[in-house]
């Protein structure tokens, strides 16, 4: 059987090598036993109960693993070297060893029924590792297997990339945390002793590759990928490791890569003598087949009937593909929602909506001491407040985000909720989770406590890591849709450290892997003089990466909103009322389609008195605004300016209108939802104020902020209304920092974004 499977791992590439030799496959070549490593892995967890893999790998051997581990249709692997085949299904695609897959079939060792998924990933390596631990875990929350005794993470690593980014030691440090921990990770490690042209001397300072994994008191196994057998004992060895203790383990396979980091690149000119002990190596199949026939073990008839057949069956899927019409990006799918899209019209506007009761039960339970549990004194009065609140029928930030995920529970809607200090929140303001003040690790979480038949919530302090966390989050949310998974930023401006997850995964996932997600991001946003590293998330970046076109004003109808919601790539939000987060949280999880949601969550408004909602704004009949009009003007044809803007800083703009008696002068609309930009909306808030000038106000920088993606959509709507108008500008100048840290200049600045913004002088006449 060894042999046979290294027979299939080495004729795989020998074949792609015949039929397209100057194509980029990352081949295996010096590898081979990866294929009857990993297929041991799954024979040995399989007959043990594990029935559901989730593989991440990079691109080396990845087509190898496809074909021969998850048995992947050939002529499908084989359709992607065609460069003629349009795609059938919308997106960008990928290129073919990115993608992933999901396969169910039966084990022919344990005549067991197994499912192994490989997650598509990006060229980032290793940026996947915590991708596949947060579907892992999803699955096994989802199953009820508690202690990973169904479902196994399987990750393949390269020697460079391990020990060189940093993200390893960020997954490995997920291992054994309670809400993150997927009972243990067998991690396979190619080691070619190269990375492109790097050797070991150059890339790591510890003797090992693997030397980051003890951290985590891994066991590491050191295997020459020579010896077969040597390394399928290894991996029983390991699998029943983990089986035993649900702890990660690691396998280093020592061996060497026969060709170029790629198919058309030279390794002479950087490792020559290292390459010419290479050219002169048989192939590991070549020494193994000799060893059995020499013992008797097959005879060379015996070996070639066996090679020709694997061959056969290549030439025979070869001609399959040569059929082929069309490739479909749906065939290349790592996270299937069986039924999910069946029957559901995609332009139905939700409802997000709930009944008063249901709001007035969740406020009573969250506001509400617990019995014999002793909270904190300044807990009672946060509670008394909120308990005040509902019996007035309103909502401040924290009780409309309760609100959301309350409500979702109660309609068996799993929430979790992860990143740090998640639990109280930053700024002290969410106390999701109450703590004994006299017993350890006593707590009790309110919102478990709503309803008898509810589905469980999740709230989790995470290790100190963002690229790892969310790539853990993005992977629990492609698991099942019908789940709102949420991370949040202990200050927005650190996202930025997850900029890989980001821009790889979260913002273009669909586009490549028609994968959906609707993983919502939290990031605290504002300028409030908290300096340069606690002001801003970054609001202008996940704009740029919005695929909306800023000079086409979409065909206006009845699904105007709805086709825009299905067209994007994501929701980029800054909203100014709990009712509105409220709707937009609940919206997630009311369209029939996924799409990440990314909100700059408020600070100052957390506590604000005017930014308070009634239940009126939430309940039956109420929906989410993309936008909220100027409700000041009350005769519209005397307004001199209309400021729209976004965020908190719309409270101190109407505050500043106040002082200086402006009110029926300068109309201040809010945009809420950023991308899909509302254009029909802002068309309305601009006829209504036919006189008016238009300008941008924002608290962040002019080189940042929401101003560079909202001043030319702006002028298509003035485009589109005939009356080509200039776009005025009020908001901090350019800066390199994303905010001052000095006090004074922090007030200097916004007294003049306040001039701006409330300036009515007569303008020089001028369109653009």
């Amino acid at each position: 059987m060894l042999m046979a499977r290294l027979i299939r791992s080495t004729r795989f590439e020998e074949f792609l090598a015949r039929k397209w030799s100057s194509e980029k496959r990352f081949g295996l070549e010096g590898c081979e036993v990866l294929i009857p490593a990993m297929k041991t892995i799954i024979d040995s967890s399989s007959a043990a109960g594990v029935d559901s893999f989730i593989i991440g790998m990079p691109h080396r051997g990845r087509l190898n693993v496809l074909a021969n581990v998850c048995r992947k249709p050939l002529e499908k692997i084989i359709c992607q070297f065609d460069s003629k085949l349009e795609a059938a299904d919308e997106g960008s695609g990928d290129v073919k060893y990115h993608l992933g897959m999901s396969h169910e079939r039966v084990n022919r060792v344990t005549n067991k029924y197994i499912k192994i998924a490989v997650v598509a990933n990006p060229s980032h390596l290793e940026a996947v590792d915590t991708v596949v631990q947060g579907k892992a875990r999803a699955e096994m929350f989802y199953r009820g297997d508690s202690d990973g005794k169904k479902v196994m993470p399987m990750l393949i690593h390269g020697d460079a990339a391990f020990s060189g980014q940093g993200i390893v030691y960020e997954c490995l440090h997920l291992s054994d945390l309670p809400a993150f921990t997927t009972h243990g990770t067998v991690h396979i490690v190619v080691n070619n002793q190269i990375g492109f042209t790097t050797d070991p001397r150059s890339s790591r300072s510890s003797p090992y590759c693997t030397d980051v994994a003890r951290v985590v008191n891994a066991p590491i196994f050191h295997v020459n990928a020579d010896d077969p057998e040597a390394v399928i004992y290894v991996c029983k060895v390991a699998s029943e490791w983990r089986e035993t203790f649900g702890k990660d383990v690691v396998i280093d396979l020592v061996c060497y890569r026969r060709f170029g980091h790629n198919e058309i690149d030279e390794p002479m000119f950087t490792q020559p003598l290292m390459y010419k002990k290479i050219a002169k190596q048989p192939t590991v199949l070549a020494k193994y087949a000799e060893s059995l026939i020499n013992n008797g073990v097959v005879t060379q008839q015996e070996y070639e009937e066996e090679m020709a057949k694997y061959d056969k069956i290549c030439e025979e899927s070869y001609s399959l593909a040569k059929k082929e019409t069309a490739v479909s990006n749906i065939d290349w799918l790592d996270s299937p929602w069986s039924g999910f899209f069946e029957g559901r019209n995609p332009m139905e506007m939700p409802t997000t909506g709930v009944h008063e009761e249901t709001l007035q039960h969740i406020g009573k339970v969250f506001s509400t001491p617990p019995e014999d549990f002793v909270i904190h004194g300044g807990l009672k009065r946060v509670l008394k407040g909120r308990a005040n609140m509902v019996a007035e029928r309103q909502a401040d930030w924290a009780l409309g985000e309760a609100f959301a995920f309350g409500s979702l529970l109660k309609e068996g809607i799993h929430v979790r909720l992860s990143g740090q200090d998640v639990e109280r929140g930053t700024f002290s303001h969410r106390h999701h989770v109450l703590h004994h003040q006299n017993i350890d690790k006593k707590t009790t979480i309110p919102l478990n406590n709503l309803y008898p038949d509810q589905a469980p919530y999740t709230v989790c302090n995470s290790s100190l890591s963002e690229y790892g966390v969310l790539g853990f989050e993005v992977g629990f949310s492609i698991t099942n849709p019908n789940a709102l998974v949420i991370w949040e930023a202990q200050f927005g401006d650190f996202a930025n450290t997850a900029q890989c997850i980001i821009d790889q995964f979260i913002s273009s996932g669909q586009a490549k892997w028609v994968r959906q997600s609707g993983l919502v991001m939290l990031l605290p946003h504002g300028f409030e003089g908290m300096g340069p590293e606690h002001s801003s998330a970054r609001l202008e970046r996940f704009l740029q990466m919005s695929n909306d076109d800023p000079d086409y004003f979409p065909v206006e109808g009845p699904n105007f909103e709805m086709q825009q919601l299905h067209d994007t790539n994501w929701f980029v939000c800054n909203l100014t009322t709990p009712a509105n987060f409220f709707h937009a949280m609940r919206r997630q999880i009311a369209l029939s389609f996924r799409k990440p949601l990314i909100v700059m969550t408020p600070k100052s408004l957390l506590r604000l008195p005017e930014a308070r909602s009634s239940f009126d704004d939430m309940t039956e009949g109420s929906t989410f605004q993309r936008l909220i009009p100027s409700t000041s003007c009350e005769e519209p044809m005397k307004v001199k300016k209309i400021v729209f803007c976004t965020g908190k800083v719309y409270y101190e703009l109407v505050k500043e209108r106040s002082q200086k008696h402006l009110k029926g002068e300068i109309a201040i609309t809010r945009v809420e939802q950023l991308t899909p930009f509302p254009f029909d909306l802002v068309k309305q808030e601009i006829q209504r104020f036919p006189n008016a000038r238009l300008c941008w106000a924002q608290e962040e920088h002019k080189n940042a902020g929401a101003w560079s993606y909202v001043e030319p959509r702006l002028r298509t709507v003035c485009r589109k209304l005939g009356k080509p108008k200039k776009i005025e500008y009020a908001g901090r100048f350019s800066s390199a920092a994303a905010a001052t840290g000095n006090k004074q200049m922090h007030l200097m600045e916004l007294s003049q974004l306040y001039d701006a913004a409330m300036d009515i002088s007569p303008q020089p006449e001028g369109a653009y």
